[in-house]
């Protein structure tokens, strides 16, 4: 049970340390798209220790599972592990840990039905606000301008992704700040920021005594917002994407003391009028590399024993 116990710990580990470090940086604001990747490899570690922690307890528990998994393998790998002890607390860690990755699955599951729900009631609304016209098709154009009084624009996820933006928003924005919204939005559109968003809400749902999944879920939001400001940025300028953010966002009370409902927003727009500061290339690249690298260390700990035995 040694390397199960080692891989619960290395998965405890980075849960815990991992969002602290990624907290006290600064270097996520500016480079937003790979603070995405690193939080995504860390879940990933955190998760990659349980399954394998599970299968080497399943193993160690039952001769069944381990002829499956080390059928293969010569006898001196087994002992190295020395799952022929038979720990009485094999087989609860690994029932434990298959009932935490079934729960994680119906959470996914449960995400999932519920976008589509949503997705399907706000096309609904749509078509009643507005009705398709005589022999226009269903997802026929991917921009949708709604009547509306309070200046808005959002994307409708699915299999054809629709931008949809109030006749409140059109008057409101001026000159290229009406593009850069839309950018914006293509932005989440093409990097489909839907699935990252709906896995961090499952997540943080199924475990919520887990600190490491309500932080996911809170960054994912917050970065996917940036990611998609620099998306925009990069084609009409920061200035006009902050002004745009302004424009949509100042009847909404979100700039005044006391301003909870969409606090990021002055966040954002602090951003794009403050020069940037980016990583260089080659500090980008090392990162991105480093961030793919973490959900190696837990296989890395797994195949030790076997290693050594084979040497």
């Amino acid at each position: 049970m040694m390397v199960p116990a080692a891989l619960l710990l290395l998965g405890a580990l980075a849960a815990v340390v991992a969002p602290r470090l990624l907290a006290r940086a600064d270097w996520p604001d500016r480079e937003p798209v790979v603070a995405l990747w690193v939080w995504q490899c860390v879940v990933a570690a955190v998760l990659l220790c349980c399954v394998l922690s599970m299968t080497l307890s399943a193993a160690a528990a039952w001769v069944a599972v381990r002829g499956q998994v080390f059928g293969p393998a010569p006898h001196s790998v087994v002992d190295a592990y020395a799952l022929s002890d038979g720990s009485p607390w094999a087989a609860t860690t690994a029932v434990a840990l298959a009932c935490g990755g079934a729960w994680t699955a119906a959470m996914l599951v449960r995400e999932v039905l519920r976008a589509r729900a949503h997705r399907r009631h706000s096309r609904d609304e749509l078509l009643v606000r507005a009705p398709l016209l005589p022999g226009e098709e269903p997802d026929s154009g991917r921009l949708l301008v709604l009547e509306g009084e309070r200046p808005d624009a959002w994307w409708l996820p699915g299999t054809a992704p629709q931008l949809v933006v109030t006749t409140a928003a059109l008057r409101r924005l001026k000159g290229r700040q009406l593009d850069a919204v839309l950018a914006h939005e293509q932005g989440h559109a093409r990097a489909r920021h839907d699935w990252l968003l709906h896995c961090s809400a499952a997540l943080a749902v199924g475990f919520p005594q887990v600190p490491v999944f309500a932080a996911f879920r809170d960054e994912m939001h917050r970065l996917v917002e940036l990611a998609a400001d620099d998306m925009a940025s990069r084609r009409f300028g920061r200035l006009t994407i902050a002004l745009a953010l302004v424009e949509l966002n100042e009847d909404r009370g979100v700039f005044g003391p006391g301003a909870t409902p969409q606090a990021h927003v002055p966040h954002r727009v602090n951003r794009l009028l403050t020069p940037p500061d980016r990583l260089t290339p080659s500090h980008r690249l090392r990162l991105t590399a480093a961030a793919t690298l973490v959900p190696v260390i837990p296989l890395l700990v797994t195949f030790v024993p076997g290693l050594r035995a084979l040497g």
